[in-house]
């Protein structure tokens, strides 16, 4: 089985979050997304530091679906350079596991 992955990507509201997790569940790049609301960024921009309220999404996939899920987040999210950050899940509940690598495609 391919490496277990968690991506991050913050969105700047609900409406964009849900729509970007649907896709990513609908087309088997992602098993699972949660939408966290309330969180705040604090980053720097072109040279400015921005603050901006966003909603975290966290999707469970794997390596070799990682270049599909970023690409679609590419194509689907309104910011000019989107935040998508995969960590790599070093350990978690077998059935758990087997369940994001059955629910991919």
């Amino acid at each position: 089985m391919s490496e277990p992955l968690m991506c991050y990507c913050t969105c700047p509201d609900a409406a964009v979050a849900r729509r970007i997790a649907e896709v990513l569940v609908e087309e088997g790049v992602a098993a699972c997304v949660n939408l966290v609301p309330g969180l705040v960024s604090v980053y720097r921009w072109q040279g400015t530091v921005e603050a901006a309220d966003e909603v975290l999404l966290l999707a469970k996939t794997d390596r070799a679906h990682y270049p599909a899920l970023e690409a679609a987040i590419r194509r689907e999210h309104p910011y000019e350079l989107p935040e998508v950050v995969a960590v790599c899940i070093a350990a978690g509940s077998p059935q758990y596991l087997e369940w994001l690598h059955a629910s991919l495609i």
